[in-house]
């Protein structure tokens, strides 16, 4: 299949370069003027997509190459984009930057060079002079890109027509704007990253500072332009298989502050395979919603709010419960650990569910992060041995029970992980469903036999 459609991928020179600014900046600028606009966010990061569906108020959603493979990428990015007039994608860390240091497999640029994306770079012109000639003409020269453009960040009025100058004047690269330092409108963050939109007050008026300074500062006109040079984009589509002909079967999703990590394609999916989602929140709900058959328990940051979910003791108990009567249950990272019996930070220990032993610690540190080709070991909810699905893994935390229903494999090292069943998927790796869709499709099916009250 064959789709034109106009987009264009912000790059940076690294992270905290203000990628992130600028691209919720110039979404802000273009729904302002009434511009049908998509969004998306290269790899793994749940939190920025969150940033960008409060302003497009559409879902953004997730390109990761590594997680998704060649053509599910372009189909989704494709799908997902039907109906927009444009699709903003924000890369990741810098542009080159991807899975190893050998090369730049699974960066952004690598995602643009499949997609033939236009990419515009953003550079923090803070402290340079001369020297950001040097900087832009290294990522223009390192390796193969669509770089069509840079965007000056934490740039001031007077000083951006001599950067400019100096620029156009040296490089073969058009100049699309800035942005200005903006103190009222600095987005916070914490060791997974940003503070997540929900927990930002100010949130609509340091968007709306963004979207006004982006509307004066960046070429808004230009960057459409580089956008509309983008080249028709070609895929195989992707056969999913009609829902069973019957009324959908009811799963609920924890959706708070706590559990909040959520790929929308996976969502999407789930909804295809016939899913009717029904949100909940452990934090506020004393009770799981009426007539479920599945539940899902997402990343997100138990270790920030211990006190609350642990004192919910009903909603605990009703997980806790259902889990035993062998409803399917998919748990990953900040489900898993509200899953076991404990979470301990700074030496004070709350209880947790108990559907799973095992005790979870806050470090000061990331532990097995990254990329990993996820095997099992044995049947489970979602697989059968043998079966596998690409992962990632991002968090602080340990836990004394990391299950041995699946191996992680990255490189030389294979470490066990998630505690399986034939109803339950519980264990840090995030999954994106879209990597094997049979893993959606048996979790649905199990969760539509729970309902029937037929054997999983």
């Amino acid at each position: 299949m064959t789709v034109d459609m106009n987009r264009v991928m912000i790059v940076g020179s690294g992270s905290g370069c203000g990628k992130t600014t600028v691209t919720c900046g110039l979404l802000k600028a273009l729904k302002t003027m009434d511009k049908k606009v998509m969004s998306f966010k290269c790899g793994p990061d749940y939190i920025d997509p969150m940033f960008h569906t409060k302003i497009v108020g559409t879902p953004s959603r997730n390109l990761d190459l590594f997680l998704l493979g060649e053509n599910t990428l372009k189909y989704l990015l494709a799908e997902d984009s039907k109906g927009y007039e444009t699709a903003v994608i924000e890369g990741a860390m810098g542009m080159y930057d991807g899975k190893g240091f050998e090369d730049d497999a699974y960066s952004a640029n690598h995602i643009a060079r499949l997609t033939g994306t236009p990419e515009i770079l953003v550079v923090n012109v803070k402290g340079k002079s001369v020297s950001l000639l040097a900087e832009i003409s290294g990522y223009m020269n390192f390796g193969e890109n669509l770089l069509k453009g840079v965007i000056f960040n934490n740039c001031t009025a007077p000083m951006y027509p001599y950067y400019r100058k100096m620029v156009e004047e040296n490089l073969n690269i058009k100049v699309l704007g800035y942005m200005p330092y903006m103190e009222e409108a600095t987005l916070e963050s914490r060791h997974l990253g940003l503070i997540t939109a929900d927990e930002i007050d100010n949130l609509k008026e340091k968007i709306e500072i963004m979207g006004e300074r982006a509307a004066e500062c960046l070429d808004i006109q230009g960057i459409l332009e580089v956008a509309a040079q983008a080249p028709e984009i070609s895929y195989e589509n992707i056969e999913i298989g009609k829902a069973e002909d019957e009324k959908p079967v009811k799963i609920a999703v924890a959706k708070d502050k706590v559990f909040c990590f959520y790929y929308e394609d996976n969502f999407t999916l789930l909804k295809r395979l016939g899913a009717e989602l029904i949100e909940f929140s452990p934090m506020t709900d004393k009770r799981l919603p009426e007539g479920i058959s599945g539940l899902i328990l997402g990343g997100g940051y138990p270790e920030e709010y211990p006190e609350i979910i642990s004192e919910n003791k009903t909603m605990m108990a009703d997980i806790k419960n259902a889990i035993e009567k062998g409803m399917p249950t998919y748990a990953e990272c900040g489900g898993f650990m509200y899953l076991g019996e404990t979470i301990t930070k700074d030496h004070k220990t709350y209880e947790m569910v108990g559907a799973i032993e095992g005790n979870s610690v806050l470090t000061d540190k990331l532990v097995r992060f990254g990329y990993k080709e996820l095997v099992a070991e044995k049947d489970n909810l979602m697989c059968r041995k043998g079966e596998k699905i690409m992962c990632h893994e991002f968090h602080h935390s340990e836990t004394d029970n990391y299950g041995d229903t699946f191996v992680a494999v990255k490189g030389k090292q294979a470490l066990k992980c998630v505690v399986g069943t034939d109803n339950l998927y519980a264990g840090y790796p995030h999954l994106h469903l879209w990597g094997n869709i049979e893993f959606a499709k048996n979790f649905v099916k199990k969760c539509r036999n729970f309902s029937r009250g037929e054997s999983l």
